[in-house]
């Protein structure tokens, strides 16, 4: 029975506090060994998302790889294995909290909250990411012909960040969002008229 009370004990079980390294979990058989870090010195973001999000996954399904690599403007993080798109969820519910999680545990350590961190399961985010810039050059083509706006539903930042950088070119229509927190949605418009 598992007998923590608080996140900051749970987190410290997966070794994301100043645990003790005995509690840390076992590494994955093919996993790198991990180099020792110093107490006195912050640990580099990077390792910092790796360790975590390998001691998530580890705890979940063994076999599970994570790589993290340093973008533009965020970390970027990719979970691999052979039963690693099952890890995304319903509609990608599960690697958002996972991408929750991660930014929190980095954000915890030393205030480093300005960094983004992005998560991706077995391409899943690719695949949405193709299927969103799809449907906005279905939906430009649409508004261009009819001249009408056409308002989407509700969906999360990334989602929408998405369809704008699709339509950001474009000569015939332009995107915007509009609306506050869960109900922000985007409309796309005739760039003239």
């Amino acid at each position: 029975m598992d007998n923590r009370t608080n996140l900051d004990d749970y987190l410290a079980g997966l070794g994301i506090s100043d645990a003790d390294e005995s509690e840390l979990p076992p590494p994955a058989p093919d996993a790198a060994p991990s180099a020792p870090t110093l107490e006195a010195a912050p640990e580099d973001p990077r390792a910092a998302l790796e360790r975590f999000l390998q001691g998530l996954v580890t705890r979940i399904d063994p076999g599970l790889n994570v790589t993290v690599r340093e973008a533009e403007d965020a970390l970027e993080a990719e979970i691999t294995g052979e039963h690693a798109a099952r890890l995304a969820g319903r509609d990608g519910r599960t690697l958002g909290a996972i991408e929750v999680l991660a930014y929190t545990v980095l954000a915890k350590q030393e205030g480093r909250g300005h960094l983004r961190v992005r998560v991706d399961v077995g391409g899943f985010r690719k695949r949405q990411a193709d299927t969103l810039t799809k449907l906005a050059e279905r939906l430009a083509v649409q508004v261009a012909k009819s001249g009408e706006p056409h308002e989407l539903q509700p969906m999360p930042p990334a989602e929408r960040r998405v369809i704008h950088i699709a339509l950001k070119e474009h000569p015939d229509v332009m995107s915007e969002s509009i609306g506050e927190g869960a109900a922000r949605r985007l409309i796309i418009r005739p760039r003239h008229g």
